[in-house]
């Protein structure tokens, strides 16, 4: 009589009692990924609030808990909001060049935007943050410190809430465009039209139609140098040798000249010349670095123009770090600007023309626009560098460095462009000057063949053919002509609302 076996689930086998338990935990892992994949999506938000209770929280512990401080807390919040919003979107045009070229992983696009957008938020930010907090408002046309207040509050909350808008329809807003229409709408909603100091005002609003073409410029004319002198010559490494360190100096040159005259001039007040003087030695020294570097990286490359591509990769990213400072300079005044003058404003109970920007104030600014970039920021990194037009290292190179150049100039001059519509102009320049230079060539080599102009390059081949996204044109006009106007009604409507509210 032969003995049946025991079936293979019997309760006392061990065996089965560690499958089960594999199960069980299976199940609890499985539980653990769905609840931190559903939870994950919350996190940049919360650390987003966790920052804007902070910023409130050190106005309150530097003004104090008082009726009066409450103002200034609110403000705090609103500002180191407004901060978050424009590292989302703004930032993104200085490193997407970077990132869709290949040139930089995410995460050390990430660090270095991090880094040199607080450098040049703190070190040479005062400038702009004096035009956009005293120079768009006439301060004697708002005698009232009360009804100033209460106008640049409005003009910090009704810009925030207006790029948080346009963020989540995916509509690419200039946050330069609505802090400067915000505070005009709230200035004539106050005071009425003669509020406005209209000639500040319309040396902005020109600054927002030259920076774009020019920025563009300067990249389609970056391009075509290095076109002729470096990638249609015979011995593209020898030319590489030559040039690639020229460029390296100039970007040093150019940003040792700029920090000198601009974040220097709080410690050292430094002479134009003497400037001049500095970024010459500078760059005479970055040249001289980058000399050896770039012939060692050269040795033992082919004669090819992927082998260029590589030799650019350096200075894209300092041109991309460049950029960084650059907007950090410029764009932290859309963030406390009014925060500044609302600070201002309740420490000496007036309403002044120059406005004196406390560190406190600058670093949320700064340290916002930093944080904004990390937890939002990669998605529209990928965006800007890949999907307006097809970048490779000397294309961004060529893209970040006319960006660079034209905002560092207009932060010069003390007038808030706007970087997305300047970088975006490069990008288009840099595009445009490709289909430009692409079907000159194809005429050129048509004619050599024997062919008849439209033969060579029939209108149906050269629209197939277009190297620009053309609905991203309509797109950035589009935004151009609506941020200033709804900005601008928004902030009357919020003044309004808050001057009810206060009786």
């Amino acid at each position: 009589m032969t003995q049946c076996p025991l079936p293979p689930s019997a309760p006392d086998d061990p065996m089965t009692r560690w499958k089960a338990l594999d199960k069980d935990l299976d199940r609890i892992g499985a539980l653990e990924e769905g609840a931190l994949f559903v939870s994950r999506p919350l996190v940049a938000p919360g650390l987003a609030l966790v920052f804007i209770v902070l910023a409130a929280l050190v106005s309150a512990l530097v003004i104090g808990f008082s009726h009066s401080a409450l103002i200034v807390i609110a403000a705090a919040a609103v500002g180191a909001y407004m901060a978050l919003n424009i590292g989302a979107n703004d930032v993104a045009n200085n490193m997407g060049p970077a990132v869709g070229s290949n040139a930089l992983s995410m995460g050390w696009a990430l660090a270095i935007a991090a880094v040199f957008e607080t450098l040049g938020a703190v070190l040479a930010g005062g400038e702009v943050v004096a035009t956009i907090s005293a120079g768009i408002v006439a301060p004697g046309a708002v005698a009232d410190p009360q009804v100033f207040i209460w106008l640049m509050m409005a003009a910090l909350i009704a810009a925030a809430v207006w790029i948080n808008l346009a963020t989540l329809l995916g509509a690419p807003v200039s946050t330069t465009h609505s802090v400067v229409g915000a505070v005009a709408g709230a200035g004539v909603a106050a005071a009425g039209f003669a509020a406005v100091n209209w000639a500040q005002l319309g040396a902005i609003a020109a600054s927002w139609i030259t920076s774009p073409a020019l920025a563009g410029m300067v990249a389609a004319l970056i391009l075509a140098f290095i076109k002729a002198r470096i990638m249609y010559v015979e011995d593209k490494l020898a030319a590489a040798r030559l040039w690639v360190p020229v460029l390296i100096g100039v970007m040093a040159g150019t940003f040792a000249t700029y920090l000198a005259m601009m974040g220097l001039s709080r410690i050292w007040a430094v002479h134009p010349l003497a400037a001049l003087v500095i970024g010459l030695g500078v760059g005479l020294t970055g040249w001289a670095v980058a000399q050896p570097l770039v012939q060692r990286q050269a040795a033992g490359m082919e004669n090819r123009r992927r082998s260029l591509r590589r030799l650019f990769a350096a200075p894209l990213i300092l041109s991309a770090a460049l950029l960084s400072f650059a907007h950090g300079a410029n764009d932290v005044a859309n963030a406390v600007g009014p925060l500044a003058a609302i600070v201002q404003i309740v420490r000496s109970g007036d309403v002044v023309a120059a406005v004196l920007i406390p560190a406190w104030v600058t670093g949320i600014g700064a340290i916002g626009i930093s944080l904004g970039l990390i937890l939002f920021g990669p998605k529209l990194i990928r965006l800007v560098g890949t999907e307006i037009t097809r970048l490779n290292p000397m294309r961004a190179y060529c893209v970040a460095l006319g960006a660079a150049l034209t905002v560092i100039l207009a932060s010069w001059m003390g007038l808030p462009v706007s970087t997305t519509h300047t970088a975006v102009g490069a990008v288009f320049g840099v595009g445009f000057y490709r289909e430009w230079h692409t079907a000159r060539r194809r005429r050129a080599l048509g004619r050599s063949l024997g062919q008849a102009p439209g033969e060579a390059d029939p209108p149906e081949e050269h629209r197939r053919r277009k190297l620009v996204r053309r609905s991203h044109v309509v797109t950035v006009v589009a935004a151009w002509v609506v941020t200033v106007p709804a900005s601008g009604v928004l902030a009357a409507a919020v003044f309004l609302a808050l001057r009810g509210l206060a009786g």
